[in-house]
């Protein structure tokens, strides 16, 4: 799996979660401190984050932090 996949794989699996709860990407944002297009970057696999801010939306999305990185079948 190269860069990319694994971001589009993130991305794929925070949006899955963040649908699951019912919230918007502007109340993830907003609960993360951080601008809805940033949270729309995330969510289409074009912006890389740094393991703290991993760790914040897995701690928002309440899941582990690796469930938003295994590829779904």
């Amino acid at each position: 799996m190269d860069n990319q996949d694994i971001l589009k794989t993130f991305g794929l699996n925070v949006k899955i979660e963040r649908l699951k709860m019912g919230l918007t990407q502007a109340q993830l944002a907003e609960t993360l401190n951080i601008h809805e297009k940033h949270i729309c970057k995330i969510e289409t696999g074009h912006q890389n984050v740094t393991l703290k801010t991993l760790s914040k939306i897995a701690g928002a999305l309440d899941v582990k932090w690796n469930a938003l990185l295994e590829t779904k079948s």
